[in-house]
């Protein structure tokens, strides 16, 4: 991907809206390559050759359009997704797909409606399953291995096997982004302990950085959520592709003296004469406020704010984002590639996801998960 806004299809989807008549109203732009979504998927599946590949799309596709990207997944044939309201927003996109809801039916009238929608429940509790039951049709079973979040306890296998009948097993990995944590083997061992009550099941335990783990994590299905996006799925993830590019457009360009002050706070002072450009983001944009260059916590323990680019030139952001606005020093780059106009590259080819969710002290899928409502989304 290159930054900046490409020809492909405009949606408003999560945006304001941007008549056609009326053009270059946004302030930022958010191109999404739908494509190389595609690709991603199939370099994950390929990962687990002996296995069937899921794609989790959950929180809108991890916020970037689940109507939008799940057409462009046509070779998978199951989805993952957090709750019921999620399933019921897929199911006409994909009325031929297995749609599993992570979170369960968590009422009676919840169940009836996800059952007429033929979306499976991930059920996490005794209460879940009593309440399943009653429909009849197909769920799985999810057993907590070590997160302490959402499942059966391992003591609960033998009961269930004899008595359920589900068409998964499923648990989740804590630390698979970290291959050699100690936990990732001992998650796969208690697994494996469930593994032997339910004979003839298909089993689930990988997430996108446990497919990197190797083929002892696979098994029968693969659930890669965030690799499919372009996010980090640890040291070991290869072949994933960039999916978002997101640039600001500057609105004004201007000379400041040393000694002068940034932003709100004051709590940068200039130490030089500087050339800043102002850009059209900020936290309303999904632009935490945690990456501003100083005025904020985070800054005690990371130093380094966030940064934009242009050309390729990396320029730190000063000052306290705000609201609508983030301000850069553009000093060390030519002046005459830095004008008002200009768009700046916010996420893209020189300052990575990774990059903004380290320096904004968060991660990957927070950022994705967070991008606002007023960007211009260009899908290609």
């Amino acid at each position: 991907m290159t930054t900046g806004c490409r020809n492909g299809s405009n949606s408003e989807h999560r945006s304001v809206p941007f008549p056609a008549e009326i053009p270059d109203l946004e302030g930022t732009r958010l191109v999404i390559d739908r494509s190389a979504i595609r690709r991603n998927w199939q370099t994950l599946r390929d990962c687990a050759p002996g296995s069937e590949c899921a794609a989790v799309v959950k929180a809108d596709a991890y916020g970037l359009g689940l109507s939008e990207i799940v057409p462009h997944l046509p070779e998978c044939r199951i989805f993952f997704v957090a709750t019921p309201q999620e399933g019921l927003a897929l199911r006409p996109t994909r009325p031929d797909a297995t749609i599993y809801v992570l979170s369960g039916p968590w009422s009676a009238a919840v169940a009836t409606a996800m059952a007429e929608a033929k979306l499976r429940p991930v059920i996490n509790t005794h209460e879940q399953l009593k309440r399943w039951s009653e429909t009849g049709q197909p769920f799985a079973l999810h057993f907590d291995t070590g997160m302490n979040r959402l499942g059966f306890s391992i003591q609960d296998a033998g009961r269930l096997a004899g008595s359920s009948g589900p068409d998964l097993v499923l648990s989740h990995l804590a630390c698979a982004d970290e291959p050699e944590h100690p936990a990732n083997t001992e998650q796969r061992k208690r697994f494996n302990a469930i593994r032997e009550h339910f004979e003839d099941v298909p089993l689930s335990l990988a997430n996108s950085a446990g497919v990197f783990l190797g083929s002892d994590y696979h098994y029968d299905l693969t659930r890669p959520g965030i690799a499919l996006y372009g996010g980090s799925a640890g040291p070991r993830m290869t072949g994933i592709e960039r999916v978002v590019d997101l640039t600001a457009r500057i609105i004004q360009v201007r000379q400041a003296r040393r000694g002068e002050h940034v932003s709100y706070g004051q709590t940068h002072r200039l130490t030089r004469n500087s050339r800043l450009a102002v850009a059209a983001i900020g936290y309303a944009d999904g632009y935490f406020r945690s990456g501003s260059g100083s005025g904020v916590p985070l800054r005690d323990a990371l130093p380094d704010g966030a940064m934009a680019a242009i050309d390729g030139v990396a320029a730190p952001l000063i000052g306290r984002t705000t609201m609508d606005l983030s301000i850069f020093d553009v000093t060390d780059l030519p002046p005459g590639c830095c004008k008002e106009g200009d768009w700046l590259e916010i996420i893209g080819t020189t300052i990575s996801l990774e990059d903004i969710a380290r320096r904004t002290g968060t991660i990957g899928y927070e950022v994705l998960t967070a991008l606002g409502q007023r960007h211009r989304r260009s899908y290609i």
